[in-house]
């Protein structure tokens, strides 16, 4: 049973991560076009989606919980029995800590995004290259 709960914990994990990342993959792709030059943005990216996998599974599959399952924490009462009802709880743990370490990190990456983006912004105004073309302005900065 126990790599079963392995397995299934794994999965769902993997399948929650997957899930996060196909729903932030624009968001993220257009944050790095912005902030970083395009040869070496979508390595970004590339890494980014690898970092949601990694820390999506290490906060899902909590390899010392399940330990319970196998080791004895008190030789009066054994190990711990798999039954459905733990089963539901370690399913709910796996979606929970795997959402819960993603939130983290993806606030973590968009807070230093909108650091980067205020920097980028205020360089680009300092040296004149601030876009003119506000909605509705044309060319010199004039309404149509």
């Amino acid at each position: 049973m126990f790599i079963s709960l392995l397995g299934v914990t794994f999965l769902i994990a993997v399948l929650v991560s997957g899930l996060i990342v196909l729903l932030f993959a624009k968001p993220v792709k257009r944050i790095m076009a912005r902030l970083v030059p395009d040869d070496i943005s979508a390595a970004w990216v590339r890494y980014l989606t690898f970092a949601i996998f990694v820390v999506g599974i290490g906060g899902g599959v909590r390899i010392n919980q399940i330990e319970r399952y196998v080791t004895p924490h008190d030789k009066d009462l054994g190990v711990l029995e798999l039954t459905l009802e733990r089963w539901v709880i370690e399913v709910y743990s796996t979606i929970i800590g795997t959402l819960g370490s993603i939130a983290w990190m993806l606030l973590v990456f968009f807070v230093f995004a909108l650091v980067a983006y205020v920097l980028v912004r205020a360089f680009e105004g300092r040296r004149g290259l601030a876009p003119h073309h506000a909605a509705g302005a044309g060319p010199e900065g004039r309404t149509v």
